[in-house]
């Protein structure tokens, strides 16, 4: 009687870890792309974290798409900036990575996914660059600027944070982008630099994708998926 009371709770426990074992496969090979950057940004970051001040200086330097390196190495540094994390932690942009790209490459497929964030990324980029480059010429900005560091993965997220406008069923669709705009306006007139221009120019980028999302299936209704949430039967 021993041995079977002992047996039975380990079989379980070894079931249980097996089907959120397969839960968590099945949910992560649908937004592959999302989770293989996820997986480079957490090696890079964990880099960073690990080396002096002056080589991690060193490192973002030469990743950084400032306006020198657009200039010299355009395709390499636009590649190698959007590997790095620029400000908050990895488990931060693990949630954000979860809330808007996920979605976004199950709504659109991962070759339009990793096209509207890379259009995004390398768009703002150049707009926002291109703005510091005129405020140096105007003598508004040090020449010195043409090296500030430029690096991160934020402007194809807002990117696709854009894009998911067309997911979002009307009027709630209406109600997400007036709200997107506003948090991105704000961050302009906080800033009142080039990088909040490239956040509010990279959500416009992602707006302006629309053509690709029109043969798309899919929607989200925020009413449904709620009332969804509380009829939803519990278990113990």
């Amino acid at each position: 009687m021993t041995g079977s009371t002992t047996e039975v709770p380990e079989a379980h426990r070894r079931r249980w870890w097996a089907r959120a074992a397969r839960a968590v496969w099945a949910y992560v090979r649908r937004a592959p792309g999302t989770y293989i950057w996820l997986a480079i940004l957490l090696i890079t970051t964990q880099v960073i974290r690990h080396v002096d001040t002056v080589t991690a200086d060193r490192i973002l330097e030469r990743r950084s798409t400032n306006l020198h390196h657009l200039q010299v190495s355009p395709v390499r540094v636009l590649a190698t900036s959007a590997l790095w994390i620029a400000g908050g932690g990895w488990l931060s942009y693990f949630a954000l990575y979860n809330i808007f790209h996920v979605p976004a490459e199950r709504w659109l497929g991962t070759l339009r996914w990793i096209s509207v964030a890379m259009l995004a990324h390398v768009g703002a980029t150049y707009l926002s660059e291109g703005v510091l480059g005129w405020a140096i010429h105007r003598g508004l900005a040090a020449p010195k600027a043409v090296y500030t560091l430029d690096y991160g993965v934020s402007y194809a997220l807002a990117g696709v944070v854009g894009v998911l406008t067309y997911l979002i069923v009307r009027p709630w669709r209406y109600l997400y982008v007036v709200g997107v705009l506003i948090v991105y306006g704000v961050g302009v007139y906080q800033s009142r630099d080039h990088t909040g221009i490239g956040h509010l120019s990279a959500v416009l980028i992602g707006i302006a994708c629309y053509p690709i999302t029109r043969d798309r299936p899919g929607a989200f209704d925020p009413v449904v998926s709620s009332r969804a949430l509380r009829r939803r039967p519990r278990t113990r």
